[in-house]
């Protein structure tokens, strides 16, 4: 039986991914601080593994992983998608607490469970295993006001191509997803102040991830977008 690790995993495209993998009868730690969420889960999947945690305390993170993979024996895969928006603000109205809070989630919570997992994925055996970042349209065109969002998920490219490239003697492989306004928390509070956003259904993300972590590890995808048709991404200027 396989098994997966996600980060933020108690609601939006974490929890959505969480409950297909859970379905297909994968065994999932569920990384989140929201306990009551993550034990909701627990309760209806006799598969999940309720992991509560702030993925920017390595040490507690440390603890998370190695509960996971004593129960389970190894980790096959993780979506390494906990993050957060931030302030729409332009950058001179952003408070540099609040920035500094977006990198420690975006950038070093992801740092910290990449590692991990990579360190996990080098060493047990059979070798290998599959890391699967969240990044964002963002990655390559951001949206008005999204200073701090947006330069982290330029930085997660970065770590999935170096994650991609130092894996391959590992057998470890990396892959992104850019997921272009799936239905979530994140999405919900951007429209508020954007009523006409085109949106589609987190299930969409959800399957797509699950596609990416079910092929064999000789093959990867490298990248993948996926998002509401009509969302203005192609033939923005």
């Amino acid at each position: 039986m396989k098994s997966i690790i996600v980060t933020g995993a108690s609601s939006g495209i974490g929890r959505a991914t969480a409950e297909v993998f859970l379905e297909a009868g994968w065994q999932v730690g569920l990384i989140a601080r929201r306990v009551d969420l993550l034990n909701q889960l627990a309760e209806t999947f006799e598969n999940a593994h309720a992991l509560p945690c702030d993925v920017t305390d390595a040490g507690a993170m440390s603890a998370v992983f190695e509960t996971f993979v004593q129960t389970t024996g190894r980790l096959d895969a993780l979506f390494n998608n906990a993050g957060m928006f931030g302030p729409s603000k332009p950058i001179d109205e952003v408070p540099l607490d609040v920035w500094a809070q977006v990198m420690n989630v975006n950038i070093h919570g992801m740092f910290i469970a990449a590692q991990l997992a990579f360190g996990q994925m080098r060493r047990q055996s059979p070798q290998g295993g599959r890391i699967i970042n969240n990044g964002s349209l963002s990655a390559h065109v951001p949206r008005p006001n999204s200073v701090c969002y947006t330069t982290t998920k330029h930085a997660v490219s970065g770590l999935t191509k170096t994650l991609s490239l130092d894996g391959r003697p590992f057998d470890i492989a990396c892959g992104q997803i850019d997921i272009g306004n799936a239905e979530s928390a994140i999405v919900t509070d951007l429209k508020a102040d954007q009523p006409d956003m085109k949106t589609m259904d987190v299930s969409h993300a959800a399957n797509a991830v699950f596609h990416m972590a079910s092929l064999p590890l000789s093959a990867n995808v490298q990248n993948m977008t996926v998002m509401a048709t009509n969302m203005p991404f192609v033939g923005r200027g």
